[in-house]
């Protein structure tokens, strides 16, 4: 465990175990002589991305908002164990958020009570998915996120979708012959055999991988073909309604990826919701001209349903 000082606030290396492998955490604390415990913000990133792609920038105005902030990679990703390496299994991504919102809960100076979950693309459905099925967040965040499986699918194309079987079909008998897995990119170009070939897909990648300060190949943008027989299955929309912690949904008009007229309909369903929907397609949030908007409202919908001091209850 490593702790760097910055000015407002700390940053420190660590890890938490989830189904005894070990994930990679970035924790943040303001620098604060406050005795009360604060809220704490679970972060995690989206499809085949590791935590370094951009998340840094929002944990930082998060913390520097007075926040701690916890940001982690899901086992087989990024800087986290686990083999094979890029192996996108949803129960498991489940089970990492489970055990990374435990770690939260347990950090010095955390209010067990008020734990923010925060997930952006895939892992926006996954909050989603957890608080519809009882996981207790003080609220959550779901920036452009998965919303439904077959809506997503539909969003490839038949030519895409047909483009991929073969990789995704070689790859499940990889799986049950306990082989290397067969992957495919995660981002590409048009025409080309990758998971998202949006037309801003490449140039969105680009910029995140720039303003990351990352350079290509620092972390594979792959992930094993298996998941594309999958995700057609997988729908956080289907208990959206059970959600019950106020939620932030923000979407984006031109979601070539997650699109934008499904994600307003099922946030259409959650009782304590507050949608957004910014001009743009799936990779602007992360970037400007974008990002200064998308961060006022998380940093507004906190300030609002997660102050960092509790309001005092009027006594009768």
């Amino acid at each position: 465990m490593t702790t760097d000082e910055h000015a407002g606030f700390t940053r420190t290396e660590t890890s938490f175990m989830s189904d005894g492998v070990r994930c990679a955490a970035t924790v943040f604390r303001p620098d604060t002589s406050a005795a009360r415990d604060l809220p704490a913000i679970v972060m995690a990133h989206g499809f085949g991305s590791p935590r370094a792609m951009r998340l840094y920038a929002y944990a930082e105005r998060f913390v520097a908002a007075g926040y701690v902030v916890c940001v982690f990679d899901y086992r087989y990703f990024g800087d986290s164990d686990g083999e094979p390496r890029q192996l996108l299994d949803v129960d498991s991504q489940l089970a990492d958020w489970r055990s990374a919102v435990d770690f939260a809960r347990s950090l010095d100076g955390v209010d067990e009570n008020r734990i923010v979950g925060w997930g952006t693309s895939f892992a926006g459905g996954h909050v989603l998915t957890l608080a519809g099925n009882g996981v207790r967040f003080a609220a959550i965040i779901a920036q452009v996120p998965h919303i439904d499986g077959i809506a997503a699918v539909r969003a490839t194309g038949f030519r895409q979708a047909l483009r991929l079987a073969p990789a995704a079909i070689s790859d499940s008998v990889s799986a049950v012959l306990g082989r290397s897995p067969h992957y495919v990119d995660s981002v590409g170009l048009p025409g080309t055999r990758a998971v998202m070939v949006s037309p801003d897909a490449m140039t969105g990648r680009d910029r995140l991988v720039l303003e990351s300060g990352l350079t290509d190949g620092d972390y594979p943008e792959t992930v094993a073909a298996r998941i594309l027989l999958k995700i057609w299955r997988y729908s956080p929309g289907r208990t959206m309604s059970a959600i019950d912690c106020p939620t932030l949904v923000q979407i984006a008009s031109d979601d070539s990826v997650t699109p934008a007229a499904v994600a307003q309909r099922a946030a259409a369903k959650v009782r304590k919701a507050t949608v957004r929907t910014y001009d743009g397609g799936h990779f602007d949030p992360y970037v400007e001209p974008l990002f200064s908007s998308v961060i006022r409202d998380q940093l507004t919908f906190l300030a609002d349903n997660v102050p960092l001091q509790l309001r005092a209850v009027p006594s009768a």
